[in-house]
């Protein structure tokens, strides 16, 4: 791989994603692990690649992705959000494409957290009348 590349970042509840992107032939490593090691799962795989699919670069740039925290799904949304960035630095003009396929928000859902005097975040103890 060349030293010359793109950089984006990528989050998803806790997940972290940072995502390099460096002209090349189409291979994506996450973790040092090829990205169908990694992620194991075809939706997941799909969802990765969906940024790449859209602006058709499949075959256009070597990805090399560092993705902490969160669980798989987390993750590899966190790496689509970090690859839809990076695009957008190599080819600016791709903002309205990525833009409208939701890919360049930032999902801030996130787990609520435990109310004390509550089972849950938002389920309460059963109420006993008498």
């Amino acid at each position: 791989m060349a030293n010359e590349f793109n950089y984006g970042t990528g989050r998803r509840k806790t997940a972290t994603a940072r995502t390099r992107l460096y002209a090349g032939s189409g291979q994506i490593v996450v973790n040092g692990r090829p990205f169908e090691d990694y992620f194991p799962r075809k939706s997941l795989q799909m969802i990765i690649r969906q940024p790449l699919v859209l602006t058709k670069n499949v075959e256009r740039f070597d990805i090399k992705v560092n993705v902490c925290g969160g669980g798989v799904t987390g993750q590899a949304e966190a790496v689509r959000h970090g690859i839809s960035r990076a695009l957008l630095e190599v080819e600016p003009e791709l903002r309205g494409a990525l833009k409208r396929a939701g890919f360049l928000t930032r999902d801030a859902r996130k787990k609520e957290r435990k109310k004390y005097g509550q089972r849950a975040a938002r389920a309460r103890y059963q109420y006993s009348k008498r």
